[in-house]
């Protein structure tokens, strides 16, 4: 991804506006794949990235210029993504290559994961492929080294056109329900656990949008009105982020 080549679109077009609200729309899947990726003992995608639009003001000029480029490493707190540039600018000074980033979810313009070499989001490149010959497309491809597929049908989750039941949950929150049953009866100090941030199990877990886990957690008795340094309980991010297998259950309790 370091020396991956940056594709720009000609000027903010209505489809690549269109493009951006998607990308922010369905950024939730994109972290509920990288929440559990992070679990994995053996790596399930190839790359998980976020495209963010940099911009500066220089000297004499009428516009700040903008640049769209990438970031990896990425973490997620319900409210700021962090993570590390990788893209060396082509004109701006104000941002490095290995930068540290943090921006809210509004200000991102595409993410992108790759599961086999398949890809998943990818709004502004697809809007970019469709307007690409067949030769011009198959360049940007092998440039990614990855399958894009039909720019006309974005995929967001895993095996989406073969279960898309997985657009409710993610299928390891379902397979990883008893484990972790198994993990809080040995570990019961961990239910109400927080962070220095005051994020608990139940915090993160409905950020990722991770029902059967919320399901277990409530069940033995996680505490719904915790809230974080920033004042937010496990529902207030549910409903921010718009999880709707989430809320009700939350709000049951």
């Amino acid at each position: 991804m370091s020396d991956a080549k940056i594709f720009f679109a000609e000027g903010e077009s209505a489809e690549m506006l269109d493009a951006y609200a998607k990308a922010q729309a369905t950024f939730k899947y994109f972290w509920r794949e990288l929440s559990w990726e992070h679990r994995r003992i053996i790596p399930g995608l190839n790359v998980a990235c976020v495209k963010v639009a940099f911009s500066q003001q220089f000297p004499g000029n009428e516009k700040p210029t903008v640049e769209h480029m990438w970031i990896n490493d990425i973490n997620f707190d319900g409210d700021t993504i962090y993570g590390i540039l990788i893209n060396d600018p082509n004109e701006l000074t104000n941002v490095s290559n290995g930068d540290e980033i943090s921006i809210p979810v509004n200000q991102i313009s595409d993410w992108l994961f790759a599961i086999n070499d398949r890809t998943y989001g990818g709004f502004t490149m697809q809007a970019m492929r469709a307007g690409m010959t067949e030769e011009e497309r198959q360049e940007h491809d092998e440039a990614w080294g990855l399958e894009f597929g039909d720019y006309n049908n974005v995929l967001i989750v895993n095996q989406q056109e073969e279960n898309p039941e997985n657009l409710i949950e993610h299928p390891m929150s379902k397979n990883m329900q008893p484990s972790f049953v198994d993990f809080l009866k040995q570990n019961p100090g961990e239910l109400n656990a927080a962070d220095e941030a005051g994020f608990t199990l139940l915090h993160k877990e409905s950020i990722a949008g991770n029902l059967s886990i919320v399901e277990v957690l409530l069940e033995h008795g996680a505490d719904t009105s915790k809230q974080t340094t920033s004042g937010k309980t496990a529902l207030d991010y549910a409903k921010q982020l718009n999880w709707e297998h989430l809320v009700p259950v939350l709000e049951g309790k």
